[in-house]
């Protein structure tokens, strides 16, 4: 059995100075994947005694975005960016080579109040689609991170509420739709078609994640052949230490 996590931590030194890596410790992951690092490897050491092989995505910015994917074993390859060049600056992609699989960690960029980056993320939305294809034509491929979209209705607390606001716009919905399309399961949703106050982010004000006002913007995303491996999808509802909970998948076999 393969478990993959994955965690927004808005943070990872705040998160490491919290100890609030420690539950997923013991849940004794084979990789986890982390988005909103806004730090440099060189910054925080070894992360997890678990997962000694750490692949980082660096950013030109500092204290800024950035992903990386912790492993328990070393990766055959990886890679930072995927050739996008205001998006590899941002360090938004990691990717890491398996014997099985390729396991990319992302961290997919917000349109922003008042939808001035809208334009920009569609557009890195089809270079991404472009990305997974290419590596899918090789071996199948896991994408989990922040996507920055509640796919259907039933992934907001409040969709009439927050319709074509960012995140929640019917492009960035249509967009993720033509993803999936490309040949991948959104896991959460295809072992839990009925689940609802499922959430994975809450805003830091209002007291929202206390009432579960929230939205499930972070995915584990597998390509359909790995549909036969899939044993379970999860939220991490209760793990605190940042304003999004962490996600998470098991496999059969070895990655």
């Amino acid at each position: 059995m393969s478990i993959i996590l994955s965690w927004n931590v808005n943070g990872l030194r705040s998160v490491i100075s919290k100890k609030a890596l420690d539950p997923l410790s013991r849940r004794r992951p084979d990789v986890l994947c982390l988005q909103e690092v806004k730090a440099a490897e060189e910054q925080v050491g070894q992360v997890m005694r678990r997962l000694p092989h750490q692949y980082f995505a660096a950013t030109v910015k500092p204290g800024y975005s950035g992903t990386a994917v912790l492993s328990r074993t070393e990766a055959l390859s990886w890679t930072e960016g995927m050739d996008h060049k205001v998006s590899d600056d941002e360090g938004r992609v990691v990717t890491a080579e398996y014997p099985t699989l390729y396991v990319v960690s992302v961290y997919v960029p917000n349109s922003q109040r008042g939808l001035p980056r809208l334009p920009f993320r569609l557009r890195w939305d089809r270079s991404f689609r472009s990305y997974l294809g290419a590596l899918s034509r090789r071996k199948p491929v896991v994408f989990c991170g922040d996507l920055n979209v509640a796919h259907e209705d039933v992934d907001i607390a409040r969709p009439r509420d927050n319709r074509m606001n960012a995140g929640f716009t019917d492009q960035e919905r249509r967009s993720f739709s033509r993803l999936l399309g490309t040949g991948f399961i959104d896991t959460f949703r295809a072992l839990h078609p009925q689940g609802t106050d499922r959430y994975t982010w809450w805003s830091l004000a209002s007291g929202a994640r206390g009432r579960n006002i929230g939205w499930r913007i972070d995915y584990v995303c597998v390509s359909e052949a790995l549909r036969p491996r899939l044993q379970k999808a999860f939220i991490l509802e209760s793990i605190m230490g940042s304003d999004h909970c962490p996600v998470g998948i098991e496999l059969d076999g070895r990655l």
